[in-house]
């Protein structure tokens, strides 16, 4: 590696999204010590949850604002959201909050969406889309309500939570459908070329 390509990787956009995947198996412990007792550790969970997110976002911001969007950045910013998002999904079914066939639905769509942009990385890099980033946004919008502790005593939050679960799943799988698309325009482009 160059050191040109090797300094592109340490930028601080780079740095947050590696710190942001050292942070999911506190995360994950916080969340399995709790073990649905909506307690402590329930709170430490989705504290380092919020910072988690928080930093997805400022390190775009920060990549986009200074000139530092990289190609391992756009490669590991979406693995670690993945990787926060799905434990965090998984992490909820074991503990009977979330259904396992929305997890699954999740998972099966996050990391074949994943496998599939690095199949096609030899043709060039898919970006996340609008589509890819709303989905996010309700992720991390479901994920915050199962998450923090009144939801399992305040019932019609509860309801709000699976409501936007559903529509969650839902543009989880059209934006997933859309990525194949892309994918497949942009094999399809490099292979005339």
């Amino acid at each position: 590696m160059s050191s040109t390509s090797s300094s592109q990787v340490w930028n601080l956009p780079n740095i947050l999204t590696m710190l942001r995947i050292v942070m999911v198996p506190f995360f994950a412990w916080f969340l399995l010590a709790d073990a649905g007792a909506q307690g402590p550790w329930r709170w430490a969970a989705l504290g380092v949850f919020v910072v988690a997110m928080y930093t997805d976002q400022l390190d775009g911001d920060i990549a986009r604002k200074r000139g530092l969007i990289t190609d391992f950045g756009k490669i590991a910013d979406p693995i670690a959201d993945k990787l926060l998002t799905g434990t965090a999904f998984v992490i909820l079914s074991i503990l009977g909050q979330v259904p396992w066939w929305a997890t699954v639905v999740m998972l099966v769509r996050e990391w074949g969406i994943t496998l599939l942009r690095l199949v096609v990385i030899r043709y060039g890099v898919i970006p996340a889309s609008s589509g890819g980033k709303l989905k996010t946004i309700l992720q991390t919008v479901v994920l915050f309500l199962y998450l923090l502790p009144f939801t399992a005593l305040w019932g019609w939050l509860g309801v709000v939570a699976f409501v936007l679960l559903m529509l969650t799943v839902a543009v989880t799988v059209v934006t997933g459908l859309q990525y194949v698309v892309q994918s497949v325009k942009l094999i399809r482009g490099g292979s005339r070329g």
